[in-house]
């Protein structure tokens, strides 16, 4: 078995952000609930920290992003959460639009990678995150952002059955109540990731 610090050598890590936009956690947000998570947990300064270590160290960062067309084409209404999101979003991470945009606050640099999708829960099945990670040699994914409820999760299963190892810093993700997504940390995904935190993950790194 692989030590933690050989699990993100920083030659083979990406770290993925999952929906920080400013139309769904930030200034913007529809859904306010999960935005005043998002900042209680303090996920914004640490994901802003484990960028800004990650990019030093020579990791890699991908900005993965949910989008709809203006038409809704490529789309399609087939979960409740859909529905609910285009409810509440009336337009605002519509493409092009500064909702859609990966928030300011955590510092999305030129050398970063943004994967915008237009339909589903994930980005491993609804965009070519896995070939590109494939192509800059990436073996192991940190995944952070929202929500612990749906996002991440499902990053995370996407990811292991891909093939790849996965690690989640616990202080770095965030869902709705704080207390479900505990719950989740601790008896789904700790199954199958190494979950961990930012400054466990920035101390390795140094």
């Amino acid at each position: 078995m692989p030590t933690f610090a050989e699990i993100i050598d920083p030659t083979h890590t990406a770290v993925i952000t999952m929906e920080l936009q400013r139309g769904v956690t930030g200034d913007m947000a529809a859904m306010k609930a999960l935005a005043a998570e998002v900042k209680a947990a303090g996920v914004i300064d640490n994901v802003r920290r484990l960028l800004a270590a990650t990019r030093t160290a020579g990791g890699r960062v991908v900005h993965c992003t949910a989008a709809f067309r203006a038409d809704m084409q490529g789309a399609k209404v087939n979960a409740r959460i859909i529905a609910a999101s285009i409810k509440l979003n009336q337009g605002v991470i519509n493409q092009g639009t500064p909702g859609a945009a990966v928030m300011p606050e955590i510092d999305p640099q030129p050398s970063d990678i943004v994967l915008e999708r237009l339909h589903g829960m994930t980005p491993f099945t609804s965009s070519a995150l896995d070939q590109i990670l494939r192509n800059m040699g990436v073996t192991t994914v940190i995944a952070t952002g929202n929500s612990v409820n749906i996002g991440i999760l499902g990053v995370v299963i996407s990811a292991v059955d891909l093939g790849y190892q996965v690690v989640v810093p616990r202080d770095a993700v965030a869902g709705v109540p704080q207390s479900y997504a505990d719950a989740v940390l601790d008896n789904t995904i700790a199954m199958l990731a190494t979950v961990t935190t930012t400054d466990e993950i920035i101390a390795a790194w140094s």
